[in-house]
């Protein structure tokens, strides 16, 4: 089990390296998202620099590397602690991709997917949260900030799984980390909207 375990997180974490949005740029012959717009290889950035459609390409693909290494997981074990570990280590591999310098994103659609292959419901909260904030405020940073927040007390609320609680709690913590440049532009007034041109 612990074998298994060990593989089946390696692999996740191999999955969550895969850049999407350094991919998908490169196939639409898109400038590079680590280099141009804000510089995040994300869903957002691509939007900036290449559109809708592109977005929603690595939008699903970021989702989907985080969900398929904790489905793949669930038909080997139903052990919390490696389903976890599997979503966890897709989430990583997305903030410090091994085949892209370490060099990685955000993580929000990631996490995401990662939760998707928990708990779904605790998903739909936490898609439910975002678009409320974004079609609220039109913030995309102060979306994904309000959601990492909720995201551990939805776990606990709706699961009460305490692998899974730690788990979406370390992702929650690594998410607002990596937006505390998004938190001081909030503060200071400086943060785009969605939809605004940079």
């Amino acid at each position: 089990m612990m074998l298994l375990g060990f593989i089946l997180i390696l692999l996740a974490y191999f999955a969550g390296s895969l850049s999407s949005a350094v991919l998908v740029c490169r196939v639409m012959g898109l400038p590079d998202p680590r280099t141009e717009g804000s510089g995040n290889p994300g869903a957002t950035n691509v939007l900036r620099l290449g559109g809708k459609r592109a977005a929603a390409v690595t939008l699903a693909a970021d989702i989907l590397k985080g969900v398929l290494p904790v489905l793949l997981a669930r038909l080997l074990t139903d052990a919390p602690v490696i389903l976890a570990g599997a979503a966890l280590a897709a989430f990583l591999g997305h903030l410090y991709p091994v085949f892209f310098q370490f060099q990685g994103g955000k993580g929000v659609a990631t996490a995401l997917g990662g939760v998707l292959g928990l708990a779904p419901v605790v998903a739909l909260a936490m898609i439910l949260t975002w678009m409320t904030m974004a079609i609220t405020f039109r913030y995309s940073s102060l979306s994904a900030l309000t959601t990492a927040l909720l995201a551990p007390f939805y776990m606990f609320w709706l699961v009460a799984e305490p692998t899974y609680v730690a788990a979406i709690a370390a992702i929650s913590v690594m998410t607002i980390w990596r937006h505390r440049s998004n938190l001081r532009r909030l503060v200071s007034g400086a943060e785009g909207k969605i939809g605004a041109r940079s």
